[in-house]
Parts: structure tokens; C-alpha cells; sequence
């Protein structure tokens, strides 16, 4: 009998580790703004009920939206194991509504960093573009992972609540610069477009009637298996079906292999009034 333990202990096969996963959990989610007249759903009652939900889904990556530089810090204490980069669309640092992108310091290595503005002047700090109600930036990161030595860019952003011209351009300044920026690396586009798949805004990022293989792929759809309502509004109040306007996008390095929309409550209550997003993506062999 020892004998047979020590050739199947010194065979190449039992010498194997085993196989290493290199899947990513990548989250996006509109934490709704800490505003002071929210009353019970105000951001100090939700902050530790939101970065549970993030660790408990073992987050790899995420995007959050409409997150002041307060909700930015509460989320660094609150998430040790991440390492972050957000800017304000005001000042280009800590003024106005944020976009951060959170990574595991373990698996991932950073890259290159930065924001542009949904605007006709990208690169000018506080512009707003076309119809806009207020200014609006993309925030990305160039990371290189650092289990599978592959390096990628995550782009997160959140679009107009007013301006149909604003989301329309937005989207195809996005897709601009996916095109000409990012073009060399596979790409995760996250983000609050506050825009229904049947919108301009959608189409031109999912780039539909064209005879082209699509730039992005929207993970909803494209997924091998989801989970979770057609959705990601639900105000405070309860779930809107039909109301999905939140997304990640994937250029065609991707397989998308699972998207779930997740819908904790708690006593009848939502942590943020958006839904979040959490999909597990692998790049393709």
C-alpha cells in the first residue's frame, strides 16, 4: 500500500495543482447620492448594508454612481481590500458626483488612470455637453491582472437624467473613445445610462442595425445564464419592471457567462434605489 501512495503522490498527474480560477466578478451600481431628505433611506443607514452586498458577492471589480466624496471615503474604510480612483465632475477631484472604480489589491496591478466629461470638450474639467442638465464624466482604469499577466480597461459612467441629446452623444463619445483610446485592450463598460434598450443611447452602444459584429456586447443579453428581474429601478419603493438602465458592457474578448441583478431588502427597504448588477466574465482562450 505505500508503495502505491508514493507512485500516485510522485505521478505527473497527481503533481497537478489545481486549476486556478481566473474568472472576474464585476459589479455596477447606482448607490443613490447622500441626500439629507431620503429620511430612513438616507446614505449613514445604507452605507454598511452596501458594502456587505459588495463583499458578500466577492467583487473582483466595481462601478459605482452618483457617489459623493463622503460616500467615497465611507466605501474605502468600509473595503479594506480595495484599492479606488474617483473624481468629482465639478473639480476634476473632490466637487460633485463621482464615478469611482474599486479593485482588489491582490489581483489587480494599476495601470493608468483617468476622467473625461461627456461633452464636445472632453478633456475640460467641468464641461457639460448638449442638452445635459448637469456635467457628467467617465471615469476608467488601465489594469493588468495579475493571475492571468493579462491587462484591461474598466470605463464607468453615468449619463443624463434630462438630456436625450446629452445620452445619445455621450454614448457615441463613448464609443469613440473605446475606439480610438482603448482600442488595444479588452474592455468592461459599466455604468447608470439612465436610457432603455430601446433608446438611441442603447443602440448606438449595442450598435444595432448595422451588419458589424457589435463593438460592446450588453452582458443582459449576451450572458449564458442570468438571474434576477428585467430591472434595476425600484426608487425605494418596490421594483419597476421593465425599467433596466443600468448595464456592463463587454467588448468581444469577453465570455460573459453569468449576470445577475440582485434585490436585497431588508423590513421592505432597498439599500440604494437602483438595483446592482454583478456578472462573472472570463477572457476568451
Amino acid at each position: 500500500m505505500f508503495a502505491a501512495l508514493a507512485l500516485a503522490a510522485t505521478s505527473p498527474l497527481a503533481a497537478q495543482p489545481a486549476a486556478e480560477n481566473t474568472s472576474l466578478q464585476v459589479m455596477t451600481w447606482n448607490i443613490r447620492y447622500d441626500n439629507a431628505n431620503d429620511g430612513v433611506d438616507r446614505w449613514r443607514n445604507r452605507r454598511d448594508w452596501v458594502a456587505e452586498i459588495i463583499l458578500r458577492e466577492k467583487v473582483d471589480l466595481a462601478g459605482f454612481q452618483e457617489v459623493l466624496a463622503g460616500q467615497f471615503h465611507d466605501l474605502q474604510e468600509r473595503l479594506p481590500e480595495f484599492a479606488s480612483y474617483g473624481a468629482g465632475r465639478n473639480d476634476g477631484k473632490q466637487q460633485g458626483e463621482m464615478s469611482p472604480i474599486f479593485y482588489r489589491k491582490e489581483r489587480f496591478e494599476l495601470l493608468d488612470k483617468g476622467t473625461f466629461w461627456l461633452s464636445t470638450t472632453p478633456e475640460e474639467i467641468g464641461s457639460k455637453g448638449w442638452d445635459a442638465a448637469l456635467p457628467r464624466i467617465a471615469s476608467w482604469l488601465k489594469l493588468q491582472d495579475r493571475q492571468t499577466k493579462e491587462s484591461l480597461t474598466v470605463l464607468n459612467t453615468h449619463f443624463d437624467h434630462q438630456g436625450t441629446k446629452a445620452r445619445r452623444a455621450s454614448a457615441e463619445l463613448i464609443v469613440k473613445q473605446v475606439r480610438e483610446k482603448f482600442a488595444t485592450l479588452p474592455l468592461i463598460f459599466i455604468g447608470d445610462l439612465n436610457s432603455l434598450p430601446d433608446s438611441a443611447a442603447y443602440e448606438t452602444l449595442a450598435a444595432k442595425g448595422t451588419d458589424d459584429l457589435p463593438l460592446l456586447r450588453d452582458a443582459y443579453v449576451a450572458a449564458k445564464s442570468k438571474e434576477g428581474p428585467d430591472s434595476t429601478w425600484n426608487g425605494f419603493k418596490k421594483i419597476v419592471p421593465g425599467s433596466r438602465i443600468d448595464y456592463l458592457f463587454a467588448t468581444r474578448q469577453w465570455d460573459i457567462e453569468k449576470l445577475s441583478t440582485l434585490t436585497d431588502q431588508r423590513d421592505g427597504r432597498f439599500p440604494s434605489d437602483h438595483l446592482p448588477i454583478v456578472c462573472r466574465l472570463s477572457l476568451r482562450k
